[in-house]
């Protein structure tokens, strides 16, 4: 089978849209689809412009932030990371970033992986980045923005996730690419 064939082999085919809601980062819309048996299906969908994430390496060491999350309703410890601004390429917003919200600068920043992080409903796509030799600025957090900075090592990071502190999939892929970098030199 082609790849071409295989891609549009479970298509849905979008007959209307609802928009719901339309807030400073999100959207809903509700579409009404097609689906590959003939049948229609109502999907409810979040929209999203995007975000980046830095694992960011200083002396063996990881930078991480931590802040409330208020759909958790307690704090969490996670890498630095936001949303895109519109027309801004993921490269700039990462280093925006991390000098926003740590402080830091990247003497070298690469990208490691992107991927959608929740696909069933959202078009979310997170752009995960490696940044080293880190040079120390200022910090220039949002109004609405409250966090702290620390840097942490692998294992105090992985006793942070066993502790739940660490839960969101970015930061915890972040320490899987981590760990497997200390173990092959590779991301």
């Amino acid at each position: 089978m082609s790849e071409t064939t295989n891609q549009h082999k479970f298509e849905e085919v979008t007959l209307s849209t609802e928009p719901i809601f339309q807030g400073k980062v999100i959207s809903l819309q509700v579409d009404t689809v097609k689906l590959p048996n003939g049948e229609t299906a109502t999907r409810e969908i979040v929209k999203h412009p995007g975000a980046v994430a830095v694992l960011a390496l200083h002396n063996d060491r990881m930078l991480v932030v931590e802040q409330f999350r208020k759909p958790l309703e307690k704090c969490q410890i996670e890498i630095p990371a936001g949303k895109l601004d519109p027309g801004e390429e993921p490269l700039e917003a990462a280093k925006r970033e991390l000098e926003e919200e740590t402080g830091y600068r990247a003497g070298s920043i690469r990208h490691v992986c992107s991927f959608y992080t929740s696909p069933g409903f959202a078009n979310e796509i997170l752009h995960l980045y490696v940044a080293e030799n880190l040079t120390k600025g200022e910090t220039r957090l949002d109004d609405d923005e409250f966090l702290e900075c620390e840097s942490i090592t692998l294992e105090q990071a992985w006793q942070y996730m066993k502790e739940q502190r660490i839960s969101d999939a970015k930061t915890i892929t972040a320490l899987y690419a981590w760990q497997a970098y200390k173990l092959t030199g590779k991301f």
